[in-house]
């Protein structure tokens, strides 16, 4: 395969080139090369006023988002080993490790190393962590008053993003 400078892979059917366009299709194309016409860009900046609507609700029980996250998945599933929690939630071991090193300095979480294999590690729950959920349970119901949408429309938004976000993993 010929090497080039391109930080695009040629052989990547994803980047494969679009169709030839007739010119009224890129110019239409074209127009929607703005800012607030890109899909990314909502869902980036709604990310974020979520993140900054559930920090002071977050502040009052001594988690980051990231943690929450966390927490969230362990209180529905019980124990976990690392992997799954990163798959789950779509974190790199290099974010998870220390997310879980700061949970378990607070008391939340321990770690356990299988005794069959020492590189597998699970999570679980301490009395403190379970106990969290307690001081937590108010956390949902607060953010879903403030999306201004019913729980009809905050369920399908939900299945519409998972739905995206199955078809962009494609």
């Amino acid at each position: 395969m010929k090497r080039t400078n391109s930080p695009i892979d040629p052989s990547d059917q994803a980047l494969a080139p679009a169709p030839a366009l007739t010119p009224e299709e890129r110019d239409r194309l074209s127009a929607a090369l703005t800012l607030d016409r890109q899909l990314c860009f909502a869902l980036h900046a709604a990310t974020h006023a979520f993140q900054r609507a559930y920090k002071p609700l977050l502040d009052r029980v001594n988690l980051t988002y990231p943690q929450y996250l966390v927490m969230l998945l362990l209180w529905e599933r019980g124990p976990m080993g690392v992997k799954a929690l990163g798959e789950a939630l779509y974190l790199d071991s290099g974010t998870l490790s220390p997310l879980l090193k700061r949970l378990e300095a607070a008391g939340h979480v321990e770690r356990r190393r299988d005794l069959a294999d020492e590189r597998q590690v699970t999570i679980s729950l301490t009395p403190s962590g379970r106990a969290l959920r307690d001081r937590a349970v108010d956390i949902f119901g607060t953010i879903a008053a403030r999306t201004g949408c019913d729980a009809g429309e905050a369920e399908t938004l939900r299945d519409r993003l998972h739905q995206l976000r199955a078809a962009m993993d494609t």
